[in-house]
């Protein structure tokens, strides 16, 4: 069975790292709901959740695409840009190395949100939390595992999988990029076809696929619509709370096939 590693919200989210919102009143009891119905969604799709040790003191904790990379049978332990996250990492480690042979970014700076894998591509963005020292150190350690690693743009963004994801083939067979236009351009990724979201839903740029299934932000009728005429199983999951601390649906796992 596919796996996908999560870890429960912390009771301190509202002390979360933000870099594009305002600050908003936060309620960790209806984020933790939200969390557990987007476990659900992965669990009927077919995976099996496993819990990564809980981290109440850590406000980020659950956003646990950042401390690590998953590729095949080996896991690279990442470091995240904002200094508040860096111990998370020991954490992730301890739970995913049982499962996979460990490899540990050591220079630099990167966030796994920064990180979109098109097959052997790894497309990572230059951001305010992952920097050109952290993709070098990345490229030496997936180039022996039969990855290349290129550098990708984007702007008023978190991270680059806040501006763009791959939903992957829809009914045609047909990789497709689900993407922002105000914060990605398209024309840097190799061998998809570009969808844009709806310019009024650009969270929607942020998907989830998971097996035949593609978890969506709700709050996004136009795209979903769009997506769905395109083939997709479209599974709309409510993540409101979790986005008031600049989250998206494929930062809450880390996802095994």
């Amino acid at each position: 069975m596919p796996r996908a590693y999560t870890r429960a919200v912390s009771p301190r989210l509202a002390d979360c790292e933000l870099t594009h919102l305002e600050r908003m009143p936060i309620d960790p009891t209806r984020a933790d709901r939200q969390h557990s119905a987007y476990e659900r969604a992965l669990e009927e799709a077919g995976y099996g959740i496993v819990r990564l040790p809980e981290l109440p003191d850590h406000p980020d904790g659950a956003f646990v695409e950042d401390t690590a990379l998953l590729l095949d049978d080996h896991a690279v332990i990442l470091r995240p840009g904002a200094a508040s996250r860096a111990s998370e990492t020991i954490s992730t480690a301890e739970g995913l190395g049982a499962h996979f042979e460990l490899h540990r970014v050591a220079d630099g700076h990167v966030d796994g949100g920064d990180v979109l894998r098109i097959d052997q591509t790894l497309y990572v963005g230059l951001s305010k939390r992952t920097d050109a020292a952290g993709i070098a150190a990345l490229t030496d350690i997936v180039r022996p595992l039969g990855f290349e690693v290129v550098q990708a743009r984007l702007k008023d963004c978190l991270h680059l999988k806040t501006g763009a994801t791959l939903a992957g083939p829809d009914q045609t067979g047909s990789p497709v990029l689900l993407y922002n236009a105000a914060s990605v351009d398209p024309a840097q990724f190799a061998g998809v076809e570009p969808i844009a979201v709806d310019p009024l839903e650009p969270a929607a740029a942020n998907c989830l696929r998971v097996g035949a299934r593609l978890i969506l932000p709700s709050g996004n009728p136009r795209t979903a619509q769009r997506l769905r005429e395109r083939g997709f199983s479209v599974v709309e999951v409510d993540v409101s709370e979790l986005q008031k601390a600049e989250a998206g649906v494929t930062c809450m796992s880390l996802i095994a096939h």
